[in-house]
């Protein structure tokens, strides 16, 4: 199937028309700007002018940076906190003229990457993490996913995880790649703690860059970074869609 699919950050919207069959887009990755302040009408035109440059024909999968149920998040931590309580897949259906599924940002990445990328074929518990503005988080047992996870907001020395770790902290603060990585260590190292995972994929737009960090991380079980980089969530949020059809 050909689908859409959004990806919405805190730095970044970013879209494709994907083959949902090959888990892979066809022709052009498009990326805009998220509107400073993150606010509910501003992001919503810039989705719709992805999806408009995006193409295609049908519904559209969106990721969104956040827990959602009933079309609507549930809380929100890289956006403006007016997306609260938001009917936020009628109002992009509105704006797009195109039926809309709505799914967790980090849940869409990880779906992509257990079906075509690093997670493909593990059977256990698999933790994926992106890793950009914020850290979201994809937990999937045996292949399931277990929906709406916010490990990135764990507290680590009275702070959210995400506020010591993600890797816009290390751009904020200056931090060397070693200095943030012993951050992320730290933080890795909570997470097993608390779910004691087979396999961990780190994913979002670090994933780019893995030489400059991955040969510093240190953690109990095994980690990879995720093989469809900062194209999973785009991919993940189409296959929702094509799963539902």
């Amino acid at each position: 199937m050909k689908i859409v699919g959004i990806d919405v950050g805190g730095t970044g919207i970013k879209g494709g028309l994907v083959d949902t069959d090959a888990g892979g887009l066809i022709g052009e990755r498009h990326r805009v700007l998220t509107p400073a302040g993150g606010a509910p009408d501003a992001v919503i035109a810039e989705i719709a002018r992805v999806v408009e440059m995006a193409g295609g024909e049908g519904p559209i999968g969106v990721g969104l940076p956040g827990p959602l149920s009933d079309g609507r998040l549930m809380m929100m931590a890289n956006l403006d906190p007016g997306w609260v309580g938001l009917p936020a897949k009628d109002l992009i259906a509105t704006a797009t003229g195109r039926e809309v599924l709505l799914v967790n940002d980090a849940d869409a990445a990880g779906l992509a990457e257990m079906r075509f990328g690093a997670g493909a074929g593990i059977h256990g518990v698999v933790l994926l993490l992106t890793l950009g503005t914020g850290i979201g988080s994809a937990l999937f047992v045996d292949g399931h996913l277990v929906p709406n996870t916010e490990f990135g907001h764990i507290e680590i020395r009275g702070k959210d995880g995400e506020d010591r770790a993600a890797p816009s902290v290390r751009e904020q603060k200056g931090l060397s790649w070693a200095a943030w990585v012993e951050r992320l260590n730290e933080y890795l190292g909570r997470i097993d703690r608390l779910v004691w995972p087979d396999l961990i994929i780190l994913g979002g737009g670090v994933s780019k860059n893995p030489d400059k960090f991955m040969p510093l991380v240190k953690a109990r079980p095994p980690i990879v970074t995720a093989k469809l980089q900062n194209n999973a969530g785009i991919i993940g949020a189409a296959l929702r869609v094509a799963e539902t059809r």
